[in-house]
């Protein structure tokens, strides 16, 4: 079936789907079977397509080390299998690495990722969100009183103090409260 009216022979293209067959200005081309189709059939599912998994990728997970290895969707299950052995028998395959870092605070089983781990600038320890604070981790208290005792002494406020208490009130950009200096500017008055 050809497309088109009869003022546009070329113009659009009729569905491909068994109960449709409606005009469609834009269709769609399945990637997997080559048909064309309207926007109620052109997936994979709504038309049955039988060559869906052409190009779709599958990721099977090793049992032993928790890694991740990607397949072409159509891969049968024997295919599974021999990829699941070469990896084994690879190297690449250790039990130990099967074990993700968690949050130390007892009674967290909080697994740390890049997005949810948190480093102590007290104690350097690395914890979850949660306990990201001092008071909510068992952090140092004796690191924590040097990280607090360095931040004095170097603090802008002790200096700040030690020039003040130096000054004795001299300099204060006042002279005496009685004399009289001349104005900086001239006054002017109101005619």
């Amino acid at each position: 079936m050809s497309g088109g009216t009869e003022a546009f022979p070329d113009l659009g293209r009729h569905c491909q789907h068994p109960d449709c067959h409606q005009l469609d200005f834009l269709p769609f081309k399945c990637a997997g079977c080559h048909d064309v189709f309207c926007l109620d059939h052109c997936s994979y599912k709504s038309h049955d397509c039988p060559k869906s998994d052409h190009n779709s990728r599958k990721v099977i997970v090793c049992e032993v080390c928790s890694t991740s290895i990607e397949t072409t969707g159509h891969d049968g299950e024997e295919s599974q299998k021999v990829l699941l052995e070469r990896h084994s028998k690879s190297g690449n395959c250790d039990p130990r690495k099967k074990k993700k870092p968690r949050c130390p605070v007892t009674r967290c089983k909080q697994i740390l990722t890049f997005s949810n781990c948190s480093t102590c600038k007290t104690c350097h320890l690395k914890v979850c969100l949660k306990h990201r604070f001092p008071a909510d981790h068992e952090c140092n208290k004796q690191a924590r009183a040097a990280v607090a005792v360095a931040a004095n002494e170097g603090a802008w406020n002790g200096k700040f103090l030690a020039a003040f208490a130096s000054r004795n009130g001299k300099d204060c950009g006042k002279s005496e409260r009685g004399s009289k200096s001349p104005p900086s500017t001239p006054s002017v008055g109101a005619f």
